[in-house]
């Protein structure tokens, strides 16, 4: 099964529509704004929400962001490297590997591949196309996308703040 993730771009707060194989809407992502630290709202076709996304603040050397859907909650950590980053997942026994740089990696479940992402580059606003094996997935598979994705933009900002500071 295949989603394809689209954030729009000049919006006042995140939003990525999330579409699947045959273009249907299959879910809508709204973030909150003014508030510390990035907040995403998951929410089904039907407009119920299915899953929230939080950033933990202040934290040093990793970055945090916790996934609650169905009355439980994973943790997507961006462990401190040097030379590339290292993400771990806690609450599932997933492992993450490939090109965070190029934004082409897989979650993978022992020797199975739970997801594979890849970011579609040339497009208005970023566009990442999620393909899951399993459909009983799809709903973490995506909040980890969005959490990945909410982290490099956190850096991103970061990096901003920095270079204006000087």
């Amino acid at each position: 099964m295949k989603l394809y993730i689209r954030q729009k771009v000049f919006s006042w707060r995140d939003r990525f529509t999330v579409k699947d194989e045959a273009g249907q809407d299959r879910y809508s992502v709204a973030g909150e704004i003014f508030t510390w630290g990035r907040k995403l709202h998951v929410y089904d076709a039907a407009g119920n929400e299915a899953a929230f996304i939080r950033a933990k603040v202040l934290t040093f050397l990793e970055q945090k962001y916790y996934i609650e859907l169905g009355g439980q909650c994973y943790t997507l950590i961006k462990e401190f490297t040097f030379f590339k980053p290292k993400f771990r997942l806690e609450g599932v026994p997933w492992r993450m590997e490939g090109n965070f740089w190029e934004h082409e990696y897989n979650l993978v479940d022992g020797g199975e591949t739970v997801m594979s992402i890849s970011q579609k580059w040339l497009t208005w606003g970023d566009s990442y196309e999620l393909d899951i094996a399993e459909p009983k997935n799809e709903l973490l598979c995506l909040c980890v996308a969005l959490a990945v994705d909410g982290m490099k933009q956190d850096g991103a900002d970061a990096a901003a703040a920095s270079s204006s500071a000087h």
